[in-house]
């Protein structure tokens, strides 16, 4: 594995920064995607790439084995996965396209997750809740109330994509 031979506190910082850096790199491409380019295309091509770098980085995260057999045992939960996977991209596709801010939409959807995810995490895994997570979930609904919802953008022209320069 990837992994092996590294204490499990830098396992713990650099995943949690390869999902931030990642994060960044994700919002930021999705606002910059094209308006004029079709929902469907965009998450079909985006699955293409997704696909050709699993299958590139196969030799470091396969576990050792082929791919058939390791494909044959995934679970509903892989597959369901998927699902949520490309719900998530096409529910920021289009709310930054409706005029969601970049780090208000990010910043409203995560804290919303989070509200669901820790009593689901108490319930469903038998997580620790402590005082200082109860903090961070008041906070968590007070950042939800502060941001409110989207901005009023009422007949205003979407923002000029990254990869096109505005007319």
């Amino acid at each position: 594995m990837v992994y092996s031979g590294r204490s499990p506190m830098s396992i713990h910082v650099l995943a949690i920064t390869l999902t931030i850096v990642a994060n960044v790199g994700y919002h930021l491409c999705q606002k910059g995607i094209r308006p004029d380019a079709s929902p469907a295309a965009t998450l079909l091509g985006t699955y293409v790439v997704a696909v050709v770098l699993s299958l590139l980085l196969w030799p470091w995260l396969g576990g050792g084995e082929g791919l058939v057999p390791a494909m044959r045992r995934l679970g509903p939960t892989s597959y369901a996965l998927g699902i949520c996977v490309v719900l998530i991209e096409l529910g920021f596709l289009l709310a930054y396209r409706s005029g969601w801010n970049l780090g208000v939409a990010a910043l409203y959807s995560n804290a919303a997750t989070a509200l669901v995810l820790l009593p689901v995490g108490l319930w469903a895994f038998h997580e620790g809740m402590d005082g200082r997570k109860a903090l961070g979930l008041v906070f968590a609904m007070v950042g939800l109330v502060l941001l409110g919802g989207p901005p009023a953008r009422e007949g205003a022209e979407p923002p000029a994509p990254l990869d096109r320069p505005s007319s």
